[in-house]
């Protein structure tokens, strides 16, 4: 299909972080020969839970100029330098799984290899004494050392980040219709021609973003798009949600906490905590997996809980004819590892990148579906192996999922680094080398073996590089200052 005249006219359908976060992005870097307009409705409530980030959702705001200060005393903003496990190889065992990079490797072979051997001589501590950010989590430290900086990501409120977003989006142009869209219009080719609004209003685009959520106003209904169901890997099908107030002082990573029918996210804010408990509803009820979060939260309840039904998998396509869906009409694959508004933002940046300036076509098509595709089978995966490489027999959960066949490349993956310590990270996929090697070694698999290049040191040289390892993460440490004294003096929101 191709589309003879240029686009200039897009239509965002819905709101929220998907919807705002693409009108900003879009008016702000490409957006001066665009006519952007928004349509949503006050009626409709968005998801607005996802409050945690990955570090790659700094690299959008440094090109869009935003002020990092400003933006998190606006949205409730702490700082996030991991995630920790706890209960996930068996209940008793906690691991935190870290942004940056773990130690100092060659050219050959990660650091892990090198720790693997200092491990079996007795030389090494444990192998997150050698990550900076995984150490400052532990310490409650953080701050913008510039000799060594440390990487981040956000702790955020989703609602004010929305609210946030449309301020800055109409600076730049956009312009927002209230309205609920009745019926989608295409043309004699299946394409979207326009959406109607209730109150009779039409709306015409070239290029049409649905940011319309689970239901997929869209791309879904009004293309009928298929989806690719991936239930059968990921358990879990909803989410129970509730504010808390903070009953202690933000910490600087999340919380995901297993259980026997699921696990519980715990994300401290400036003012209060999110809090959710993510589940199958095959093992546990809606009721009780809210009287099971409720028991487990700290602070006065600021918010009734709210239970969210998903479905984990994605759009075969996600770019259909005129129409890019973003965020969950695009698919959903699980909050865990904070993925959600990174693919909202991978989607938007492709975009941009592909932006069919001169008219639609099929090659531009074509590569943002493969990109998009291929990231979050990445992303799956990973997530996957959460779950699977676990020691838990304590519920029929657990042992289905440590029993469960797993994707292809998953099961590569694992067998590559549970024989020779090797790991990789494919093309598109977010979660690096340090990733994958933190997640494995903190859910179990220690390699047999480590690359021979090891072998190169003798025991006394091994010792002393270890050591110097530890002792480039104690200078970082010495240089932040905490947490709360960063957030202080730095970002500190009003009080709500």
């Amino acid at each position: 299909m191709n589309i003879d005249h240029p686009v200039r006219k897009v239509l965002i359908v819905g709101g929220g972080t998907a919807g705002w976060m693409t009108a900003a992005a879009l008016s702000k870097l490409i957006g001066k020969k665009l006519d952007i307009t928004l349509v949503e409705s006050d009626q409709i409530g968005t998801i607005g839970v996802g409050e945690a980030t990955i570090p790659t959702f700094i690299a959008l705001h440094q090109l869009m100029k935003i002020s990092e200060a400003e933006f998190l005393s606006q949205v409730q903003g702490t700082i996030k330098l991991g995630i920790s496990f706890e209960g996930w190889q068996t209940p008793e065992k906690n691991y935190i799984h870290a942004f940056g990079t773990t130690g100092q490797g060659c050219w050959a072979a990660g650091f892990h290899h090198f720790w693997n051997r200092a491990d079996r001589l007795g030389l090494a501590l444990d192998y997150g004494r050698y990550s900076p950010e995984l150490m400052a989590a532990r310490e409650g430290r953080f701050g913008h050392v510039r000799e060594a900086p440390l990487n981040y990501a956000y702790h955020l409120d989703a609602t004010a980040y929305a609210k946030y977003l449309r301020s800055f989006a109409e600076t730049q142009g956009v312009k927002r219709v209230e309205g609920r869209i009745d019926a989608v219009h295409k043309d004699a080719e299946g394409a979207i021609a326009s959406v109607q609004l209730s109150h009779g209003a039409q709306l015409e685009a070239d290029l049409f973003v649905d940011c319309s959520g689970f239901v997929g106003l869209l791309v879904n209904k009004a293309l009928e798009t298929p989806f690719e169901d991936w239930s059968k890997w990921l358990p879990c099908d909803r989410a129970v949600a509730v504010q808390t107030t903070s009953v202690e002082d933000p910490i600087p990573y999340t919380h995901a906490i297993a259980h026997g029918a699921g696990w519980q996210w715990k994300i401290p804010l400036q003012h209060r905590v999110g809090n959710g408990l993510v589940f199958s509803s095959e093992f546990l009820s809606d009721d009780e997996a809210t009287q099971l979060l409720l028991s487990e939260i700290t602070g006065t309840t600021i918010t009734d809980p709210r239970v969210i039904q998903f479905r984990t998998g994605q759009r075969q396509s996600h770019w259909v004819k005129n129409c890019v869906a973003i965020g969950l009409a695009s698919g959903f694959i699980e909050p865990m590892e904070s993925t959600s508004i990174h693919l909202i933002q991978r989607g938007i940046v492709r975009l941009m990148q592909l932006f069919p300036y001169g008219g639609i076509n099929e090659g531009d098509r074509a590569e943002f579906n493969d990109q998009m595709t291929t990231e979050f089978r990445h992303i799956r995966d990973f997530i996957i192996m959460h779950y699977h490489l676990t020691d838990r027999t304590d519920t029929e959960f657990w042992r289905r999922n440590s029993a469960m066949d797993i994707p292809e490349p998953l099961a590569h993956r694992l067998a590559l680094f549970q024989q020779s310590g090797n790991v990789f990270q494919g093309q598109w996929d977010v979660f690096g080398e340090n990733s994958w090697t933190q997640v494995m070694m903190g859910q179990g698999i220690k390699p047999a073996h480590y690359h021979p290049i090891v072998d190169m040191m003798s025991e006394t040289e091994l010792d002393s590089f270890i050591k110097h390892q530890e002792q480039k993460v104690s200078r970082v440490l010495q240089k932040a200052p905490s947490h709360l004294d960063f957030l202080n003096t730095y970002c500190r929101a009003p009080q709500p």
